[in-house]
């Protein structure tokens, strides 16, 4: 080796213990955050009452609406007119919906034939429209072609084809159990819905029917007891920050367990325990002095403006901004793309991962028979989403997932790995298992490429141009 060798390799070896050089390829130094660890904020943001094939029925690719050379194979059987109607294509910017309860749910599923939305939605609307005059009893909502078996397209969701379109679009993605709203959004925070006897977490069972008495009907009264432990109690041991965002408005807090398509709705704000509100009551974020962590909304739109988002976030709708039939989806696609739009112009979007989805099918149709994974779940498919700079471009993935599948990565992200699981997370409770650990669960890292740089935003229009009336 001469001498002018010997001095560049000897610079190298001085230059690569001051850390000035590196063997790693720019954008991916030893010393960084790797993998899933490129992910510092993770964003949650819960919509209302869809099912898979009423958004996505018919995007390309996606196991959507079973069809042969463009017209559906399969129909439900009306009891009203005797025909079996087949999936339609919907342009109208309001629905009905139908029944979402466990029953509806259990009706809906027909033990696999997946036949009966057309006969439940009968039933809710008979319901409803003896006791109301509202405008959606009209003859056009609920005639000829029940509109649980309408599917909107790119015509009326433009930016959520969009969104499929340049990042991931999940297409089995089931609501965590067979049920209605509060359900839903307890397996979203705590992977459970119990009722408990106590404030003791050993006193609650099992319960995806009616786990509180904040329903309308529902006499006397009482504060509901959400003993066993959410994910916020592990966040909040671990040192890693979230918080709970709700829009001011409105909600149908209502009994949607027997049928009603739609009801009186309530106040809804931060501090007022709610269906889509659960955190509240829970024992854990009172012990732990969190309360504080629920806020409006209006603070998510200054944390992601500033670049302070925490490292957790849910996002909930008013009803308005819901898409909860009779909310319009215009009103609600506008919502959400403002969100998303507020994280990508923000300083944390080239380290964030936004989950997208609907809290229950809501009534319309689906194909998909869901999945058992124990006495709880899995409910019917919903509509999901996978937006972030490190996501996958127009790729559709096929695993099966639920709510759980969110709780598995924040945990895999900021808890080391660790489990809502009374054996070792130091609050035993008494779940029946621990439902991250479900060999169908699929694993979100697979929607990621870590590997590749951070893709700019792909900011929407508000106000899409769609063919909705």
């Amino acid at each position: 080796m001469n001498i002018k060798h010997r001095i560049i390799s000897a610079l190298m070896v001085i230059l690569i213990a001051a850390g000035c050089a590196t063997s790693q390829p720019n954008g991916n130094a030893s010393n960084g955050p790797q993998g899933i660890h490129k992910i510092k904020h993770i964003v949650i943001i819960m919509q209302e009452n869809r099912s898979f094939d009423s958004y996505f029925g018919t995007y390309p690719g996606a196991d959507g609406i079973p069809m042969k050379n463009g017209v559906p194979t399969v129909c439900s059987p009306d009891p009203k007119t005797g025909q079996c109607v087949q999936p339609y294509h919907d342009p109208n910017v309001v629905n009905t919906g139908g029944g979402h309860g466990v029953g509806a749910a259990l009706t809906d599923l027909d033990g696999g034939k997946m036949d009966k939305f057309v006969e439940v939605q009968r039933a809710a609307v008979q319901t409803y429209c003896q006791h109301n005059d509202d405008p959606n009893c009209s003859e056009g909502m609920i005639g000829s072609q029940p509109d649980v078996m309408g599917y909107h397209d790119r015509r009326e969701i433009p930016n959520y084809w969009a969104y499929a379109d340049n990042f991931v679009l999940q297409d089995h993605m089931f609501e965590p159990t067979a049920s209605w709203s509060l359900p839903a959004h307890l397996f979203m925070v705590s992977e459970w819905s119990a009722k408990c006897a106590s404030h003791d977490p050993m006193s609650c069972t099992s319960e995806i029917d009616k786990p509180d008495s904040l329903i309308l009907g529902v006499t006397p009264y009482k504060v509901p007891i959400y003993a066993w432990t959410d994910l916020t109690y592990l966040l909040y041991k671990n040192h890693v920050s979230w918080r709970y965002y709700v829009a001011p408005g409105t909600q149908p807090d209502c009994d949607e367990i027997t049928g009603p398509v739609a009801c009186t709705p309530k106040p809804q704000k931060a501090t007022t325990p709610e269906i889509w509100n659960p955190l509240p009551y829970f024992d854990t974020v009172h012990e732990d002095n969190q309360l504080g962590n629920i806020q409006q909304l209006d603070k998510f739109y200054t944390a992601a403006n500033n670049g302070i988002l925490p490292n957790v976030s849910w996002v909930i709708p008013n009803n308005r901004t819901s898409e909860h039939p009779p909310s319009s989806i215009t009103v609600g696609q506008t919502y959400v793309t403002g969100l998303i739009n507020a994280i990508m112009q923000g300083p944390d979007w080239s380290s964030t991962a936004i989950f997208l989805a609907w809290d229950d099918w809501g009534g319309f149709y689906d194909n998909v028979v869901p999945p058992t994974v124990d006495g709880n779940g899995y409910g019917l498919r919903v509509p999901a989403l996978v937006i972030s700079p490190y996501a996958r471009a127009g790729y559709i993935d096929h695993q099966t997932l639920s709510f759980d599948a969110y709780l598995k990565f924040i945990e895999d992200d900021f808890l080391g790995g660790r489990r809502l699981d009374p054996a070792t997370d130091g609050r035993p409770d008494s779940r029946p298992d621990v439902r991250e650990n479900a060999p169908q669960l699929g694993d979100l890292k697979a929607d990621f490429n870590f590997n590749q740089p951070p893709r700019p935003a792909v900011l929407l229009p508000i106000d899409p141009t769609t063919d909705l009336t």
